[in-house]
């Protein structure tokens, strides 16, 4: 073969290389983009679908943290007996109940949020228990007295807990 023969086949198949090379960018770049497109939509379609679930999950565990607002609580669970330990176990067991009832809920709240919701439980719990402990408290109506009177001192945990999923269901819009 001699060199213009090689230089004839160069000059043929390097046109043909190159619009092949720009033709496979092209429709790649295209396929990407379709590709792209088509996940956004998905996206944008299962967007509309968990919204309501979402807002739906903060409604019920806002109304989980109004039902274990102390104030709301004690008035709504009355005691049984006289015993404090009685009483102390039975508005506890209510706040457990509660949770257990909402704990699925979890799943379409960040976690953040559900920390602090889990935390106002366990600060509520601890209030109780803490007012139970103290010497003044010797039946299950002096319990609910004290508890009430230490929530006029400080913020429920309950409130604060409500205070940022209200922050938290804000930024979505």
């Amino acid at each position: 073969m001699d060199s213009n023969k090689i230089i004839e086949i160069i000059a043929y198949t390097l046109p043909s290389v190159v619009t092949g090379s720009v033709a496979y960018y092209f429709f790649k770049s295209y396929l990407t983009d379709k590709q792209s497109t088509r996940r956004w939509l998905l996206q944008k379609d299962a967007q509309k679908q968990a919204l309501p679930l979402r807002l739906q999950a903060y409604e019920r565990i806002t109304l989980y943290l109004e039902r274990i607002s102390l104030t709301k609580l004690l008035i709504r669970v009355t005691p049984t007996s006289n015993d404090k330990n009685e009483y102390e176990n039975l508005v506890i067991a209510q706040i457990e109940q509660e949770f257990e009832h909402n704990l699925t809920q979890q799943i379409y709240m960040s976690d953040e949020c559900w920390t602090i919701v889990t935390t106002a439980k366990n600060a509520t719990i601890q209030m109780i228990r803490k007012a139970s402990m103290s010497d003044r408290v010797d039946s299950a109506d002096k319990l609910r007295e004290v508890i009430l009177n230490d929530l006029f001192d400080k913020q429920s945990p309950s409130s604060a807990a409500l205070s940022y999923i209200k922050n938290e269901v804000s930024e979505m819009w």
